[in-house]
């Protein structure tokens, strides 16, 4: 097959694959997460349940793929957010910040999406890819003096994940910015 060829069937695969699960994403939205059907899913991305059962075999692997995606742009999203500073403290206060603002909206989704998604490899690498990244500002802010030097870089890294946690049962974003103020605020004497 020539090259050219090869390349359009690659990116039709690709614009099939993301109609999916952006269809899966608004019918989740609308109907619930249990709610849904793979003739709901093929109808709504416009194309053939034999063309979606090629794709994926069930709902739970459209999710999975779907969950999969939004977990990778969140690392990529606290990635960049480090790229934006030089100065290790507002980098962390800007992970742990956006990192708050993801606990607190995964809550809307949360009985039935962690039931069903959570317990994925995903998920394990994601934290501790997201515990790696903290880390490492961490240890960048104990470089200047500013962090407190009685608890292990690995263990406050921890702290800031668990109390960061409890933005997702927190009723607003200005709420989940106030924890992010304690959580900082506990890294120093």
């Amino acid at each position: 097959m020539p090259k050219l060829w090869n390349e359009t069937i690659e990116a039709h695969r690709r614009e099939v694959r993301e109609a999916i699960l952006d269809a899966t994403r608004a019918l989740t939205t609308e109907r619930g997460l249990l709610s849904v059907t793979m003739s709901q899913i093929a109808e709504h991305a416009g194309i053939g349940r034999a063309t979606l059962y090629k794709y994926f075999p069930d709902v739970k692997a459209i999710l999975h793929a779907w969950h999969h995606q939004h977990v990778v742009a969140h690392l990529e999203h606290l990635s960049a957010l480090r790229a934006e500073s030089s100065d290790p403290g507002e980098q962390l206060r800007a992970i742990l910040s956006a990192y708050a603002l993801i606990c607190h909206q995964r809550a809307r989704h949360a009985a039935e999406l962690s039931a069903l998604l959570h317990q994925s490899q995903d998920v394990d690498q994601a934290q501790h890819q997201v515990h790696d990244l903290i880390s490492e500002v961490l240890a960048e802010v104990a470089q200047t003096g500013a962090l407190r030097d009685d608890v292990p870089v690995d263990e406050l890294a921890t702290y800031c994940l668990h109390a960061l946690a409890a933005a997702a049962d927190l009723t607003s974003e200005s709420a989940a910015h106030r924890l992010v103020t304690v959580t900082l605020a506990g890294l120093h004497y």
